[in-house]
């Protein structure tokens, strides 16, 4: 076990990964919101919906796994 992780590479290849993934997840946000016949973040920030925003948070951990396995391979 070297140091090969601390490689300008691999670090700008990692930072790379986590960016293209944070973006993947929030169009992904983006679309579901706009397919929806409200709008999710209002109903889940103003009126307090907490059964929407568990729906939500189990949507972006599901798309987050989808995009994970997409980068590891």
């Amino acid at each position: 076990m070297g140091f090969e992780w601390l490689k300008p590479a691999v670090v700008l290849g990692s930072v790379m990964y986590a960016v293209i993934g944070v973006v993947v997840l929030w169009v992904s946000f983006v679309v579901i919101d706009k397919l929806t016949p409200y709008k999710l973040w209002d109903e889940i920030v103003e009126h307090k919906n907490v059964a929407l925003a568990i729906v939500v948070a189990g949507m972006f951990i599901a798309i987050g796994q989808i995009v994970a396995a997409a980068i590891h391979g």
